[in-house]
């Protein structure tokens, strides 16, 4: 089966190759794949290219960088060329406005695959802080103007009487983070539309509501920890009282040092994640410039390496990645060697 998927995905690529050099151009040159993206799809993007490296050697090493899902973006739909990313990794999806730069700038064939699934977990140190939570205090506990009045939490208890009457301390992703923007989206949103009065108001002044909505309170209760997750691992492991926010597979790597809170009363588990049981569920993606097909060495066997390993069954499974199931497993094999192009109305 490996073998097919390689030659099906290096056909298809041949196919594309077609122009692409004029598209490319420039009198530079480079022979190695560039990805770049989100902190949380960078180790299974990390582990492609190990077994990519080891099983064609005569392709240099790619370069995949943890920039960030938004720092990613910015790079890779910057234009087409040698100095450009192939690749860019992301925990959330795609923009409008980051597909609407990538067109203007000649970023024009862009293929979308979804990878797997993650859940974005939050967690303490295993024998620390134990908490029941919900959206809806997790918003309150962290935003700037929960529904729109000033913040006053200082203690978990003071959010809910049924949480410790400890001090709130959450080490959390940058606004760069695709892990933040998911964050956002299956968390404070969801905690801020549980008010029904205040959800109420996004019909008057929707750019206010989302505001009020994702803000974050900046007196030190949650503290931006960068692109790093391992160092939120790290904090909290550190603070007994504290927890973190990050992607699931950081969660199951470090299980010896950390824990996962439930949700809903849900555990973040391979198995909630998989069948969405988890709010905090989310699809990873990895977006593919086409235009460097044909022209980057090895980059159709590098997208057939992905294919390889991401089953249920597959090395990436077993660092964390929730495997697609299903339909949407079919279609992304698929997608991997027709590469279709993403639209606008796919966005939408």
């Amino acid at each position: 089966m490996k073998k097919i998927t390689i030659a099906a995905v290096a056909l298809a690529a041949t196919v594309l190759t077609t122009g692409c050099e004029d598209k490319v151009g420039g009198g530079n040159s480079r022979d190695a794949i560039h990805a770049v993206g989100s902190s949380t799809v960078f180790p299974f993007a990390r582990r492609v290219s190990e077994l990519f490296t080891r099983e064609y050697t005569d392709f240099n090493s790619p370069s995949i960088e943890s920039t960030g899902t938004g720092g990613g973006m910015s790079l890779f739909c910057s234009g087409v060329g040698f100095d450009t990313p192939d690749f860019a990794n992301a925990s959330r999806r795609m923009k409008m406005d980051e597909f609407e730069t990538c067109q203007a700038n000649g970023v024009t064939e862009i293929t979308e695959l979804q990878v797997g699934m993650d859940g974005i977990a939050i967690a303490a140190a295993q024998g620390g802080i134990n908490m029941d939570l919900t959206p809806e205090i997790m918003y309150r506990a962290l935003a700037a103007n929960p529904y729109g009045e000033a913040q006053t939490a200082q203690n978990w208890n003071d959010v809910d009487p049924s949480l410790p009457a400890l001090p709130i301390l959450v080490y959390g992703p940058p606004t760069t983070s695709g892990t933040r923007d998911a964050f956002n989206e299956l968390i404070m949103l969801a905690g801020c539309e549980a008010n029904e009065e205040f959800a109420a108001t996004e019909e008057a002044d929707e750019d206010a509501f989302e505001r009020t909505c994702t803000e974050f309170r900046s007196d030190g209760k949650f503290v931006e920890q960068g692109e790093q997750d391992n160092l939120t691992v790290q904090k909290i492991e550190s603070d007994p009282n504290a927890v973190g926010i990050f992607g699931y597979s950081y969660l199951e790597e470090n299980a010896d040092r950390v824990r996962g809170l439930n949700i809903n009363g849900v555990e973040p588990t391979y198995e909630n994640i998989a069948s969405f049981a988890y709010p905090g569920a989310r699809p990873l993606y990895v977006y593919v410039k086409k235009a460097h097909i044909g022209i980057i060495p090895g980059l159709q066997e590098f997208l057939a390496t992905w294919v390889a390993n991401w089953g249920e069954d597959g090395t990436l499974s077993e660092i964390g990645l929730v495997t697609n199931r299903g339909e949407v497993m079919a279609q992304m094999t698929t997608a991997v060697t027709e590469l279709p192009n993403l639209t606008a109305e796919d966005l939408q």
